[in-house]
């Protein structure tokens, strides 16, 4: 049976972080589910416009709603921040009767579109697990992730009523997905802490301090390499771990993959970069 979404593919997805667009292809297809692109969606947001303007912010998200809402499907993205403020805004919209009428207005006037709030906004690992199911992954692995892997989800993800049947508090999908793979997950207590995305322009050395705790605390349990089901805090642990290093003085250096890339990696697609990244885990080690 094919699983049907509306595709939002999160933030940087397409300028900073291709490989997760570029993974997304081979990987829904092997996965059995279709993704129908909202044309001319925007940015979620990503928790910076909120805090200037939240109304624009609750507008923009108001009008993806409505395009997945036109073609009757709920959203799926990759991206554990995109899903966070969708979900915030999708509760807040549906919540206040007063608030979504007047975005409507402002839906209408703009771009003449309405919602009502028959959508929903799901992210990839829970489409994997609750919609699809860990065993008929891993009857799909060609190549096992024989590594220890640190689970990072992120502070956005874990939404209550937005995570499936995960505990919001104490989630473990990431870890039972790695499993199904054949990795073997490590207990970590960082794997919902903030790494300041998308403050990085603004605050870099805050930034680089909260990104080298989560580093170093992956490292120091023992883990070989960290999976994120953010795009954006998996570009920052990934492309900042020499400047978060230089900054505090602790070990940074650990491979950090999206959590749509290792998938592609397991289905076998991609068989080049998998190497590269055994390759990679071996060079750095702990």
């Amino acid at each position: 049976m094919v699983i049907k979404y509306a595709y939002h593919p999160g933030n940087i997805a397409h300028s900073g972080s291709p490989e997760v667009a570029d993974s997304m292809v081979p990987l829904v297809k092997s996965l059995g589910i279709k993704l129908t692109f909202l044309d001319g969606a925007t940015s979620c947001g990503a928790g910076i416009i909120r805090q200037v303007n939240q109304r624009l912010q609750l507008t923009l998200n108001a009008r993806i709603f409505a395009q997945a809402e036109a073609l009757g499907l709920g959203i799926l993205t990759p991206c554990a921040s995109t899903a966070g403020n969708l979900s915030e805004d999708l509760f807040l919209l549906k919540s206040d009767p007063i608030l979504l009428a007047e975005t409507n207005a402002t839906l209408l006037k703009t771009c003449g579109l309405e919602f009502t709030g028959d959508t929903s906004v799901t992210h990839l690992l829970h489409v994997i697990v609750d919609e699809i199911g860990l065993d008929k992954v891993e009857s799909m692995v060609v190549n096992p992730i024989d590594f220890r892997v640190a689970s990072y989800y992120g502070p956005n993800i874990q939404q209550d009523g937005f995570c499936g049947d995960d505990d919001v508090y104490d989630p473990n999908y990431m870890e039972q997905l790695m499993q199904a793979l054949g990795g073997h997950p490590v207990a970590w207590e960082s794997r919902t802490q903030s790494v300041g995305a998308p403050s990085l322009l603004s605050e870099e050395p805050t930034v680089l301090k909260l990104a080298a705790s989560v580093l170093n605390d992956a490292k120091s349990e023992g883990a070989q390499m960290i999976v994120s089901a953010c795009n954006l805090s998996h570009s920052i642990m990934d492309i900042y771990q020499g400047k978060a290093s230089q900054r505090t003085g602790l070990k940074t250096d650990i491979p950090v993959v999206h959590l749509c890339e290792i998938l592609c990696f397991a289905l076998g697609h991609y068989n080049t970069r998998y190497a590269q990244l055994r390759t990679r885990v071996l060079v750095i080690g702990n």
